[in-house]
């Protein structure tokens, strides 16, 4: 398989195939993110002969006989189905539709057994499409698309270069649920810095309530020193929450959702993991980050901030 750099996923498509569309990212000046600061090159797209040739060694799994091995290994009778395919890269949904639809057509060809194609998203990747693009791409198989909105929180989302602000979000993503495509938001605490984390929340809840996501993942921020941030808060143009300060407002945006959606802290950025559906779970949630912010104490959370090496 042909991979470039760290490979990064969502915790949820564990199980898919990762076939690299992409590699880097096509916006690369988010303040906060060193996630592709490995790369010596900013953006690249995967040749096709590349990801052919990842999808025929993949077809091949279900008759190797490491993989066989492993599926008796595990009381199975032999290795499972692809049933999904993630795409990996920062936002492979950039790619234009003629491609997207090759890329489909060959999984389709060689991996007959997947159902749904994956990947990371930007909002501005979506604007570029028309509507009838976008069906096609769903009827093509792609669905659950992961888009790292951060926040609704448009004072973060400028001073961040996040390039896109609250009101896009609700556009593209109405489009998205037009064409019924599903998708799953990453969401940012801390993002929008010290004393303005419910703030930035409330605004989130806002803009989550006007659309359709299937999840809401939590992740916590994170500064690196090789960030841009860091080098902002060095200079006191930007304070860092405490990280007591982001469980309530985590809370915060569980207590102001109104949406049927899935509700997650399940990356390594979080110090305690949960997860729960929404409305069912709100209470079990709300009171498991309850007890966090009554039970852990603030020099134990900057203490696994500190050394967490690497999201």
């Amino acid at each position: 398989m042909h991979y470039t750099g760290t490979i990064w996923r969502p915790p949820y498509e564990a199980s898919s195939l990762l076939l690299e569309a992409t590699a880097g990212c096509t916006h690369h000046r988010c303040k906060f993110c060193t996630l592709y600061h490995d790369l010596p090159f900013r953006f690249k797209m995967s040749p096709l002969k590349d990801i052919e040739s990842d999808l025929q060694e993949a077809q091949l799994w279900s008759t190797d006989p490491v993989s066989m091995l492993a599926a008796r290994l595990q009381g199975l009778p032999g290795p499972e189905h692809i049933r999904r395919v993630f795409l990996v890269g920062a936002n492979p949904f950039v790619l234009r539709h003629e491609r997207l639809m090759a890329i489909a057509g060959m999984i389709r060809r060689y991996i007959p057994s997947a159902k749904t194609i994956g990947c990371f998203a930007r909002i501005t990747d979506i604007a570029p499409k028309s509507d009838e693009e976008l069906e096609s791409l769903h009827k093509a198989g792609f669905d659950g698309l992961t888009i790292g909105i951060e926040t609704g929180d448009d004072e973060a989302l400028r001073f961040m270069n996040k390039g896109y602000a609250a009101a896009d979000i609700v556009e593209q993503c109405r489009r998205l649920d037009k064409a019924g495509m599903g998708y799953s938001f990453f969401y940012l605490a801390g993002i929008s810095g010290a004393g303005r984390g419910e703030a930035g929340a409330k605004a989130t809840a806002d803009v989550c309530n006007q659309l359709h996501p299937l999840r809401i993942g939590v992740n916590m921020l994170t500064v690196y020193p090789d960030s841009e941030l860091y080098r902002e808060i060095q200079h006191s143009r930007w304070e860092e929450e405490s990280e007591t300060e982001k469980y309530k407002e985590i809370r915060t945006l569980l207590e102001k959702l109104e949406i049927p959606v899935q509700f997650a802290a399940l990356g390594a950025s979080n110090a305690f993991r949960f997860q729960g559906a929404l409305p069912k779970d709100k209470e079990d949630l709300a009171a498991a980050i309850d007890n966090i912010m009554e039970t852990a104490r603030e020099d134990e959370l900057k203490e696994y901030r500190k050394n967490l090496r690497h999201l």
